[in-house]
């Protein structure tokens, strides 16, 4: 059986082409399996961390913005790249969760950490499911321009089928986070949303 290596380019030397705030592009020379060379354009890119935040009533919040490279209006989970390589992707969740949506997160689980364009860019992006939900006050960047909209997990995810939701990372994670969610034990819940272990443990009642 042939193994991997027989695939495998080698780098040789690169240059940086351009050298900016969120990207920078270099090329490179690497050498062929056959013992050839070619030239490969590669983004380098920090990485990034993204969202499934859930409530208790089984709502999912998304982003709805402009992506102007593609000109057209997008529904996405709440997400934001990396301060540096070496942040937590976990750390940079937290806080692109409450910047983007004023929501904090008292249970957090990692669902997957992709990759993204491998044909040329180095991005990966850890995305996570959020849930027992607090809301706070969010301070989106000065440029940043967002609308939020929940919505049941269940309706989201039949977008993502219908074709709907185009953005990767949206469409993995609602699927992902959908079929965890599934998968867990369900409690009988009151109106007010909480199990009865919760009820039982203290937590206050809505009344009404």
């Amino acid at each position: 059986m042939i193994g991997d290596d027989s695939l495998r380019e080698i780098y040789q030397d690169g240059e940086t082409i351009y050298d900016g705030k969120i990207i920078r592009v270099e090329k490179w020379r690497v050498s062929l399996p056959d013992g050839r060379e070619a030239a490969r354009e590669v983004v380098i890119h920090k990485g990034a961390a993204a969202i499934v935040p859930v409530d208790a009533q089984g709502m999912v919040t998304l982003v709805r913005q402009h992506r102007v490279a593609l000109d057209t209006f997008t529904w996405e989970i709440p997400a934001g790249k990396l301060d540096s390589v070496s942040e937590d992707p976990l750390d940079c969740a937290k806080r692109e969760l409450e910047e983007e949506t004023g929501l904090r997160a008292a249970n957090w689980r990692r669902l997957s950490h992709v990759i993204t364009t491998p044909g040329f860019c180095t991005e990966q992006i850890s995305i996570y499911l959020a849930t027992e939900l607090s809301q706070h006050e969010a301070h989106a960047d000065q440029d940043e321009f967002l609308r939020l909209q929940k919505m049941p997990l269940d309706e989201a995810v039949n977008r993502v089928m219908a074709g709907e939701f185009r953005d990767a990372k949206t469409c993995l994670g609602l699927l992902m986070a959908a079929r965890v969610l599934a998968d867990q034990p369900r409690l009988p819940r009151w109106g007010d949303g909480l199990p009865p272990n919760r009820r039982m443990a203290g937590f206050p009642v809505a009344q009404g």
